[in-house]
């Protein structure tokens, strides 16, 4: 297990505008300096987060898809991010795992954000999504999930955690504060993206995309109100000394999901 540079892209999106997202997305990541591992796009990227999926809809040998995989490819990096997707008649909140060799893995989301009716419009994801990546094992999740300790709690099969999301100013301090309690009770790295500006529908976001420490060393990056792109190295041995000292993972409790 060696260190892990993770990117993010803390960004604007034009309302329903793949085309111009995707342009924009490129020049940001045209700014990287410096190796990178992953790179971390918002949720529902190319168009916000929309309750109109048929509008816009990808599919998986779609435009996006297409995109992601040039990215990938062209920085030898994993991209990530969610879509809005369209598979078998059915809508999804989709987040696209895309590896430098074309090959991917998805995860739908779970948790639906009824208060803004996607429960209506979208399926609901069943299975959560470990990855191995390079000697690190990671759980992506997406935005509202975050609310949801226990669809995250870390029964030792991870190292990093990852939110993309479209998370509202108004709730900002929720957000903050529970990816620190995500990072400190299951002993991972966090790494967050969150969107900024304001969507079609008035809804501001301040950005608060970030890195929180397993232990310790507490928030390592932070960025608000502006679009940002930022690289910070994961320190494998940290993560590895942290729960060596401080063990607690192996006195959690054995639980089953059964929703």
């Amino acid at each position: 297990m060696t260190d892990l540079h993770v990117t993010l892209l803390q960004s604007s999106i034009v309302w329903h505008d793949p085309s111009a997202n995707l342009r924009h997305y490129a020049g940001m990541m045209a700014t990287i300096e410096g190796p990178t591992d992953l790179i971390i796009l918002p949720e529902m990227f190319t168009t916000g987060f929309t309750m109109e999926p048929a509008l816009h809809p990808e599919t998986m040998g779609g435009t996006a898809m297409l995109w992601m995989k040039v990215q990938a490819a062209k920085y030898q990096a994993a991209v990530v991010g969610s879509l809005v997707m369209e598979a078998d008649g059915k809508f999804f909140n989709r987040l696209i795992w895309m590896n430098p060799d074309g090959s991917y893995h998805t995860y739908d989301k779970r948790h639906r954000f009824a208060m803004a009716g996607e429960h209506e419009h979208y399926e609901a994801g069943r299975e959560r999504l470990i990855v191995d990546y390079r000697g690190w094992r990671i759980c992506p999740l997406i935005c509202y999930d975050l609310r949801f300790p226990v669809w995250a709690r870390n029964q030792n099969d991870y190292d990093l955690l990852i939110y993309t999301a479209n998370w509202p100013d108004k709730r900002s301090y929720d957000w903050r504060t529970l990816l620190k309690a995500r990072a400190i009770e299951n002993q991972c790295y966090v790494a967050a993206v969150n969107r900024v500006g304001t969507d079609a529908n008035g809804f501001a976001y301040n950005g608060d995309s970030c890195i929180i420490d397993p232990g310790w060393r507490h928030t390592l990056y932070h960025v608000e109100k502006v679009e940002a792109v930022h690289t910070e190295t994961l320190s494998a041995a940290h993560l590895q000394e942290v729960r060596k000292r401080l063990p607690f993972l192996r006195d959690g409790d054995d639980f089953q999901i059964s929703r």
